[in-house]
């Protein structure tokens, strides 16, 4: 009855604290929050630059020469007391055909970045790496973006004459007429600040791109004058305001565009939340289960059966199969309702929530109720082979819990914290992560920041094998059915 009371508890300490910090957060915004952009696949995006553009047809195509690309980043390390020009690896400045200006429309750009080449991005997702290098003085750099129909074509040239194809995709539902232009933006710069026994928290700083264009030839586009467009907020920075505005300038036969923002999915670091930031009750959920199930088996040790015969291989075998399945069923029960409650009370609040599929979701909650009966099991055989209760939590606790723990936190140097959850049984947490990386979105990319460095797939693998290892071991110390103990 005992370890039923505590099952429970632990179910309830999955749903009330998980529930109450999704209570716990809310957006501020001078009045209502405006909506978040969402792509063509319906995930959240970020979508916000400057965008000099005019209407074209089904057919057509536009060209331009990029001489040159400037920037600024406000109050870098290690001082954070100057405004710098500079470029972020990230930054980018090109041409662009779009579905209109509204942000989260469907898109192609071909581009010159701050640290990372040429590069072809469409619909937020997807990247394709053209030529390495910038743009320098007397090395200018030649986009093209070709579109038939749902196909855009991107092509890139040192001279304007001899042309290298970057990438052809196709962009389904196109209208028939879309924006074509120029476009520039620039993503925070993100640097790390050292806490705890070395790890990181981020930092990010706003920044802002040019880049100049000249050579603009275009075929296909409607008759008129271009239309200067800020895709999202622009404008609003005191940098803005005072010293150098996001937006495009024509002068002597050349045209700059200014911009700050991104293009590209929108993440954690962004401000959105994983339906997995719901779950900080599982750290003290997953004591409760090792505690309990180490005690389990340790006390058959003491007692035997109810006919007063030892423990043998088939009693912990049973024992294990109705550990596992209380476990899960408690886990699956509790994850089940905190993970769509939370997410349902985070999105009220104003918070964006990271959009997942249905079979991504039932994955984390069916994956992390096993991991945490796949932990109760590994906690049993400790508890047998053992057989001390106090020295079997410790060891659970120490393998299991604490790497988990120290590793959601910025506490550990990124390194250690990976292989930690690689080579414990911990790395079965990964289960529950939704968190994608994308290369070519700047973010942290380390446990704190809710990536693991195993896929879900691997982490479950290292965990099943260190609670096969250790059950194996456990029944082979235990003589079998009717046989005398040794």
């Amino acid at each position: 009855m005992g370890r039923l009371v505590a099952m429970a508890v632990a179910a309830l300490a999955v749903v009330a604290l998980g529930l109450l910090q999704a209570y716990g957060n809310h957006a501020s915004c001078d009045g209502p929050c405006p909506a978040e952009p969402t792509g063509p696949d319906g995930s959240l995006v970020n979508d916000r630059f400057s965008f000099l553009n005019r209407e074209m047809g089904p057919e057509g195509s536009i060209t331009v020469r990029l001489t040159s690309m400037t920037g600024t980043i406000t109050y870098p390390p290690p001082h954070h007391d100057r405004i710098v020009p500079g470029l972020v690896p990230w930054a980018k400045a090109g041409i662009i055909v779009k579905d209109g200006v509204r942000p989260g429309s469907s898109y192609a750009a071909l581009m010159v970045t701050g640290g990372h080449g040429v590069r072809m991005q469409y619909d937020y997702r997807h990247d394709i790496a053209g030529s390495g290098g910038g743009v320098a003085e007397g090395a200018p750099r030649w986009l093209r973006l070709t579109r038939s129909g749902d196909t855009v074509t991107g092509h890139e040239s040192a001279d304007g004459t001899t042309w290298t194809e970057v990438g052809a995709v196709r962009l389904p539902g196109l209208p028939g007429t879309v924006r074509v232009g120029l476009f520039a933006a620039s993503p925070g710069d993100l640097t790390l600040r050292r806490t705890g026994l070395g790890g990181a928290t981020e930092q990010v700083r706003w920044t802002q791109a040019g880049g100049t264009f000249d050579r603009i030839a275009l075929r296909g586009a409607a008759a008129g004058g271009w239309s200067d467009d800020g895709v999202g907020e622009r404008n609003r920075t005191d940098w803005e305001k005072d010293h150098l505005a996001s937006g495009a300038v024509e002068r002597n036969g050349t045209i700059t565009v200014t911009g700050a923002g991104d293009i590209g999915p929108k993440g954690a670091e962004d401000g959105a939340r994983p339906v997995e930031s719901t779950l900080s009750g599982l750290i003290p959920a997953l004591l409760v289960v090792l505690v309990v199930s180490a005690r389990f088996a340790a006390a058959g040790h003491r007692t035997g059966s109810a006919d007063g015969t030892p423990l043998t291989r088939s009693r912990l075998a049973a024992r294990a199969v109705v550990v596992a399945a209380v476990t899960f069923a408690t886990g699956l029960l509790a994850l089940g309702s905190v993970i769509p409650a939370g997410a349902t009370i985070l999105k009220g609040n104003g918070i964006p929530v990271v959009v997942v599929s249905a079979l991504t979701t039932t994955r984390v909650v069916v994956g992390t109720a096993g991991v945490l009966a796949l932990a109760a099991v590994l906690a049993l055989a400790l508890g047998s082979l053992l057989r001390r209760p106090r020295t079997a939590i410790l060891v659970a606790v120490l393998t299991i819990a604490v790497p988990y723990a120290v590793t959601s936190v910025p506490l550990l140097p990124d390194g250690p914290a990976q292989w930690l959850l690689r080579v414990t049984p911990a790395a079965g947490f990964a289960v529950r992560q939704t968190l994608v990386e994308h290369p070519q979105v700047v973010a942290h990319y380390a446990p704190s920041a809710g990536y693991f460095p195993l896929p879900w797939w691997a982490g479950i693998t290292v965990l099943c094998a260190y609670t096969a290892v250790l059950l194996c071991l456990a029944l082979k110390r235990l003589p079998r059915s009717g046989d005398r103990a040794g």
